[in-house]
């Protein structure tokens, strides 16, 4: 399975099958997180048959089931935290479905269980995904039109739209989809794209925007522009 395809098959998964994680899969999550620590600078940590963090009187509101992996994505504090969360999260989530594996985002339900991960100094804990062999196939939400989020057009580039298509496919807080992409034009030589969230009493929307980023350079390819 290719990004692109993992883009169209992810769903968010609550339900999971009462397996561990093959050894092999384990091997690739852990040296991809490592990586994209680094790039990232972030400190995700994978936790695995740790069966506490979504049984807790918090976390029995998102009704999870057998979410006994998850990764704990955490980063020292700063205004763009968030926007590097969701967007190196991503990563992950987008690679583990094309291991065979369903995620699912989480920003509140979850109680953290202490001794199961470490915050160095000035580090704070922005949220969780869960991670595992998914009971059953997650199900389609509707979603926006190109237009709703972007200046897409006819005079646009081909790709431009494609990007945006796999944007709208990206997973954002109860599916609010606050976020809009900007065709700006050409600037020395490159095409140049302006992407913004949106206000939303949910919240969330900055690590949305990561994630929409993330899935926006996979369908539009990230050589043929620059961000402003």
């Amino acid at each position: 399975m290719t990004l692109l395809e993992a883009i169209k098959d992810r769903h968010s998964i609550r339900a999971y099958k009462d397996q561990p994680l093959a050894d092999d899969v384990v091997k690739v999550l852990e040296e991809q997180i490592a990586f994209l620590n680094k790039e990232g600078d972030l400190h995700m940590q994978l936790i695995l048959n740790e069966p506490k963090a979504f049984k807790g009187p918090i976390a029995k509101y998102g009704m999870f089931r057998n979410a006994n992996n998850y990764i704990v994505v955490a980063g020292k504090k700063a205004d763009d935290l968030d926007e590097r969360v969701g967007y190196y999260g991503e990563h992950l989530v987008l690679l583990a479905q094309t291991l065979g594996l369903n995620t699912c985002w989480v920003g509140l339900s979850y109680s953290k269980v202490p001794g199961t991960y470490v915050l160095d100094e000035g580090e704070k804990i922005a949220c969780y995904i869960a991670i595992g062999y998914g009971d059953k196939p997650g199900i389609e939400h509707k979603i926006k039109t190109v237009e709703q989020v972007s200046n897409a057009s006819d005079i646009t580039p081909s790709w431009f739209r494609r990007g945006v298509e796999a944007a709208l496919l990206a997973p954002t807080a109860v599916n609010q989809q606050k976020f809009w992409f900007e065709y700006v034009g050409m600037k020395d030589n490159r095409h140049k794209v302006l992407a913004k969230r949106g206000f939303s009493i949910v919240g969330y929307t900055q690590m949305d925007l990561g994630i929409a980023k993330y899935h926006f350079e996979l369908g539009a390819g990230k050589e043929n522009f620059d961000w402003v």
